[in-house]
């Protein structure tokens, strides 16, 4: 495999609550880094003010993990891309876990 994997996520049904708060993304975004055995070169965390959402951005030795929240309609984006093999995160669970969400899609793409 010469260009890595990339993994989508979306999920429905979050608490809009949990969507807005810096330390549980932070939380969760480091939960999937230790789960998926990454190395965090740098990071980066914008929260929206008012009602708005967060995103972020870990730069990995790997490549990247970014997260986009949306608590107006209780969703949350997710892209990890990885340019060496590993297995994925548990994603469905740690969504679940963390931010309450009811739905979760996870597209796999291997990268030419």
């Amino acid at each position: 495999m010469q260009g890595g994997i990339e993994w989508l996520v979306d999920a429905q049904g979050c608490a809009p609550d949990r969507l807005r708060d810096r330390e549980v993304i932070v939380a969760l975004l480091d939960r999937i880094v230790a789960d998926m055995g990454l190395h965090v070169v740098t990071s980066a965390v914008h929260v929206f003010g008012g009602a708005g959402g967060i995103t972020a951005m870990y730069l990995l030795s790997e490549s990247h993990l970014t997260v986009h929240t949306f608590p107006e309609t209780a969703t949350v984006t997710l892209n990890a891309y990885c340019c060496t093999p590993r297995a994925p995160a548990r994603w469905h669970a740690l969504l679940a876990d963390a931010l309450g969400a009811r739905e979760v899609a996870v597209r796999e793409v291997r990268r030419a």
